[in-house]
């Protein structure tokens, strides 16, 4: 039988060629896609039936570690296979779930051919698959109907500019949902969406987002007194703005910022922790080339020859303290929703400090925690931003008023507290399409 998805992607790749082939940073992609996502991946052996979760990168595979703890739960009997598009998100499975190879399965999502596919589905024999967020494609919907295989979403959302490209390939995309058996939305929103672009009414079910439930509602992250007594911070004893997740742009307006504040506060410390490893160095270039003295947490040394009267400006450049950080922080600045960097990268996750009870800032880029963001704006939990100088009238007002801030804080972590079951919902729909245990 002609698959005219398979002829359709063998055509791009063939007329887009000379473009990726004579650029080495696309070309070795293009390559290491072909070398790892061809479903090369060995047969399972056990009879255990399996759920095969997919989660596209770094955040979603974060998003699965309640949904795998429960799933675990509930059904010890359970072979879980965890797959991932980017190199960061299977890098992620590997730290989570790689120590328990007989238990847990880890691979590369395979490239959306037939045969890839099919490689996946038949070796691995999963009875159910659960996408987490929205990442659907053609053959792999086909190729689980053929097969009899469950397909449920979960933490389904679809922004306004999504709904817009879906709505240009309609009968594509309703297929699509209509060969799901569950579709699991955050919030009616997003139902109204997924209906509008034909899913099946009685499949769609408001369930909430599992970010709520990825977030320990606390006031200490254990290690935290280790990391500021590292780097020189002292909470409780000096104010410490902490601006997590940043992105390109945003911390040039954070240092510009933090110059003008530390006239009212001349205590005030600043730590910037931008969101991926690859721009540590260029962050830190530039924190030396504004006049700042630079404490790497990578370096863990002291700054015993200050070129400034001004504080050294931190630079969290190791991975998995983000939280930490937070957790010694008189405010946070949630980045990458400040300075718009496009639809895909609108927002960072403010649940986790919100869950700490810290007053949190955000700009108005926060389309991919929307319905997050709808819950913390009806509880007045969140302050909203849209320049520069509000972001420092911001944290000025913070500072100066902690009655205010506490406020703002116990609100979020309220919020967060009151958001949590997502996860339970989830597993107990992805259980119902399996066979019960006898």
């Amino acid at each position: 039988m002609i698959n005219f998805y398979d002829i359709a992607y063998f055509l791009g790749l063939g007329l887009s060629c000379p473009f990726w082939l004579l650029r080495p940073s696309l070309r070795r992609k293009v390559f290491a896609a072909f070398s790892h996502r061809m479903g090369q991946v060995a047969p399972r052996s056990s009879r255990q039936p399996a759920v095969l979760i997919h989660a596209v990168s770094l955040g979603e595979m974060n998003a699965t570690r309640g949904l795998v703890d429960r799933l675990r739960q509930l059904r010890p009997d359970l072979h879980l296979i965890l797959s991932a598009t980017t190199d960061t998100g299977f890098a992620r499975a590997q730290e989570l779930y790689g120590k328990e190879p007989g238990a847990i399965t880890i691979i590369h999502y395979p490239l959306d051919f037939s045969s890839a596919v099919g490689r996946v589905l038949d070796n691995l024999r999963p009875a159910a698959v659960v996408l987490m967020e929205l990442e659907i494609w053609p053959n792999f919907l086909r190729q689980c109907a053929n097969r009899n295989i469950a397909v449920i979403l979960v933490n389904g959302r679809m922004t306004a500019p999504s709904f817009r490209r879906y709505w240009l390939i309609k009968p594509v995309v309703a297929r699509m949902f209509q060969r799901m058996a569950s579709l699991c939305v955050q919030d009616q929103t997003n139902a109204d969406r997924f209906a509008d672009l034909g899913a099946f009414g009685d499949r769609i079910r408001v369930t909430g987002t599992m970010k709520f439930d990825t977030a320990t509602v606390t006031d200490r992250v254990p290690g935290d007194a280790e990391l500021a007594a590292a780097v020189g911070l002292k909470p409780g004893q000096e104010p410490i703005w902490v601006c997590g997740s940043t992105g390109p742009g945003e911390e040039q307006i954070v240092l510009t910022q933090y110059r003008q504040l530390l006239a009212e506060h001349p205590t005030l410390r600043l730590a910037i922790i931008p969101r991926h490893p690859q721009r540590f160095g260029e962050v830190a270039a530039l924190i030396a080339s504004q006049g700042f003295d630079l404490l790497r947490r990578s370096a863990q040394s002291k700054i015993e020859d200050r070129k400034s009267g001004i504080p050294p400006v931190i630079l969290g450049d190791t991975m998995g303290e983000l939280r930490r950080f937070y957790s010694l922080a008189t405010v946070v600045f949630v980045g990458r929703t400040l300075v718009d960097l496009g639809p895909r990268q609108h927002g960072s996750d403010m649940i986790e400090p919100a869950a700490l009870a810290k007053p949190v800032i955000v700009g108005p880029c926060t389309g991919n925690f929307a319905d997050a963001m709808s819950r913390f704006r009806a509880a007045s939990a969140m302050i909203e931003v849209t320049t520069s100088d509000e972001l420092r009238k911001a944290v000025a007002r913070l500072l100066s008023d902690p009655i205010a801030a506490s406020a703002i804080s116990q609100h979020a972590q309220q919020v967060v507290t009151n958001e949590k079951g997502a996860t339970e919902r989830h597993a107990q729909i992805i259980l119902s399409h399996l066979t019960p245990i006898p």
